[in-house]
């Protein structure tokens, strides 16, 4: 694992994972610009999708032993923890 390639927040979130199979965190994996074959069958083959070239961010919910294998990657320049959005429910006064 190269932890300089994580954030904090990633980094942190791998020390509670019970399961290092499971995919189970949700990340930004934030590449190269232009990536080769080799590089598009190892996204393709962690199930990350619409990989395609020219474009050098994407999003998966990965294992802790995918995110081990994707920050070993040159061509990866870091990975970021994608934080769970809530919804919010509150009504806006219009005055009525």
């Amino acid at each position: 694992m190269n932890y300089q390639k994580l954030d904090a927040a990633l980094a942190t979130a791998l020390n509670d994972v019970q399961d290092s199979e499971k995919p189970s965190l949700t990340v930004f994996i934030h590449t190269e610009p232009i990536l080769n074959s080799a590089a598009t069958a190892v996204l393709e083959s962690l199930g990350v999708s619409g990989v395609s070239n020219g474009k050098d961010i994407f999003t998966a919910t990965l294992s802790a032993n995918a995110i081990s294998q994707l920050s070993e990657q040159p061509w990866v320049k870091y990975l970021k923890r994608s934080q769970q959005l809530g919804l919010v429910n509150r009504k806006i006064n219009t005055g009525k």
